[in-house]
């Protein structure tokens, strides 16, 4: 909460709320199409053969780029920033999957959606255990597929498509990109206070800190 209580938003009547309501509302219906001509046009990108074999490890064993589908036609590849040996665990990619809900709708479209890391698996499977994600996450140690993705040892978002057995890569995102589609930010934008970080247009006095210095993994909040 604010240091100073009384710095909050302007106290209307409701016809006045209701209003100032409507007007905003044209802009975020003008922001909503802008956003479905986006994606028509992100739609309609060109896409690149992935002709190198790439191998992953999984729970099951080894298992090549093709396998990642598990049988659906579209892949989205989720790169877990995770350094081979490093005790760093990333609370940005962390609330990223904090964030993914229940993969069945997905699937319900023909997406099959994973993560990928460097680290080996023997580095993977005790961080999944202790966050109690059930998202397949793959290892990639060994081979330069983050490099080559363009996520190197940081993170991004990947998406390709099958065509049989032969692999597309459709489309890359990362930074904001990928920050746009966690569902804790989305809602916290609809706040008065937002995501109180300084970055942000608010008006002067709401609470605020530095990105990133909030951020926690999901059992080290406390209270």
């Amino acid at each position: 909460m604010p240091k100073n209580k009384s710095v909050l938003p302007q106290v209307v009547s409701e016809d006045e709320w209701r209003a100032a309501r409507e007007k905003l509302l044209i802009k975020e219906k003008e922001l909503t199409r802008a956003l479905d001509a986006l994606a028509a046009e992100r739609r309609r990108l060109p896409m690149v053969r992935i002709d190198k074999e790439y191998v992953f490890e999984g729970l099951n064993g080894k298992a090549s780029l093709l396998d990642l589908f598990d049988g659906r036609r579209q892949l989205i590849v989720y790169h877990f920033m995770m350094v081979p040996g490093s005790d760093h665990r990333c609370p940005g990619c962390s609330s990223f999957v904090d964030n993914i809900g229940h993969l069945a709708h997905l699937h319900a479209r023909d997406t099959t959606l994973i993560l990928v890391s460097p680290a080996p698996l023997s580095q993977i499977e005790p961080y999944k255990k202790r966050m109690g994600w059930t998202v397949p996450w793959f290892s990639s140690n060994g081979d330069n597929f983050n490099v080559d993705c363009g996520a190197g040892r940081g993170f991004g978002l990947s998406v390709f498509l099958r065509d049989g057995n032969s692999v597309f890569r459709t489309y890359y995102t990362t930074a904001r990109g990928v920050d746009r589609i966690r569902s804790d930010f989305n809602f916290l934008d609809l706040t008065p206070f937002g995501r109180q970080e300084d970055w942000e247009d608010s008006p002067e006095g709401w609470p605020q800190t530095p990105p990133y210095t909030w951020w926690r993994l999901h059992d080290e909040y406390g209270d």
